[in-house]
This record gives structure tokens, C-alpha cells and sequence, in this order.
């Protein structure tokens, strides 16, 4: 079996100025957040539920 590759993906909320963007990528069971500039710096994990809420208060406002 091979080993899972991580697929970061450019998130829409992102602005469009090159200092304004996050990835995120589905960890299992969380998702990855790391800022795009710096992706050296790692990234941070956000469990599914609060993930979803996050994304669910964005939408609202």
C-alpha cells in the first residue's frame, strides 16, 4: 500500500493579494491549515466539527 499524498488546496476565502492565503488540506479526521508564503513554518490542525462550524460563520457574515 502507498503511503496517502496531502493535497493542499488554495481556499477560496483567501484574499487575492500574494500575503493573504491559506491552504487547507483534509487530514483525517482533521484538516490542515497552514498560511501559503510560509509553508515551511507547517500548519495547524482544526478538528472536522470545529472545521465545519468555521467555514458555516464565514459563509454567514
Amino acid at each position: 500500500m502507498s503511503p496517502a499524498i496531502t493535497v493542499w488546496r488554495k481556499s477560496s476565502h483567501s484574499g487575492s493579494a500574494a500575503n493573504e492565503c491559506v491552504e487547507a488540506a483534509l487530514l483525517a479526521p482533521a484538516t490542515g491549515v497552514r498560511d501559503t508564503k510560509d509553508r515551511t513554518r507547517g500548519h495547524i490542525e482544526v478538528p472536522g466539527n470545529s472545521w465545519t462550524t468555521l467555514l458555516e460563520e464565514l459563509k454567514r457574515s
